[in-house]
């Protein structure tokens, strides 16, 4: 792969979108086309299989990164042990169990035990996880874990909002409905005024979530 001059996320980035058989995908595209009654010869998707093929290499890039390559070591030393909190973390995914996108927003919180992580790194955690074929429920644990394992944190908490459009676009057709999980570990879980700090503090000030 050509070496790109970006930041090292990026450049993992790229070389995760670069394994996917982007051939195999377009192929299957076009028999879709072929088995709804389409044409796929004609002028208007004549492109469509190499353009979703280059859509599904970036939107499940998450498949072929590393989550520790993708920290690259921003760890660091800090005598710091009160909650540090990121929130409002857009994220797209697609459902693994019709692939239509769900969108939201993430809180993420830890508690240090002498270490720090980047705060840039925590969006990429997210979209690490988001960027698979996912379910709501396992992407908020396995933001929440990652974090206690690679930081050894007093306590992680996660919370995840998110519209899902298998329910929106299709089904019930509920189009304003909102899922709401949340994973907590440590003092989160464990202490009750630690939890609704976190919980006022992502609730305060926020905007109406909206997609």
């Amino acid at each position: 792969m050509e070496e790109i001059d970006f930041d090292d996320n990026t450049t993992v980035e790229l070389a995760a979108q670069s394994k996917m058989d982007k051939a195999e995908i377009q192929s299957a595209v076009k028999k879709i086309l072929q088995a709804v009654g389409e044409n796929p010869d004609r002028d208007g998707l004549k492109r469509t299989p190499e353009r979703i093929a280059r859509m599904y290499a970036e939107l499940l890039s998450g498949y072929q990164m590393d989550p520790v390559a993708v920290v690259n070591d921003a760890l660091f030393e800090v005598k710091y042990d009160e909650m540090v909190l990121v929130r409002d973390i857009e994220f797209y995914s697609l459902c693994e169990h019709h692939m239509l996108p769900f969108m939201g927003r993430v809180h993420v919180a830890y508690i240090p035990d002498g270490k720090v992580l980047g705060i840039s790194k925590i969006p990429r955690i997210v979209d690490l996880y988001a960027r698979r074929l996912q379910v709501q429920e396992r992407m908020t644990r396995q933001i929440a874990d990652f974090i206690r394992d690679l930081l050894h944190p007093q306590g992680v908490a996660v919370v995840v909002e998110a519209l899902h459009l298998c329910m929106s676009m299709r089904g019930v057709q509920k189009h304003n409905a909102r899922l709401t999980t949340s994973a907590m570990h440590g003092a989160f879980r464990a202490n009750l005024a630690t939890r609704n700090e976190f919980l006022e503090n992502i609730s305060r000030g926020a905007s109406p979530f909206q997609v």
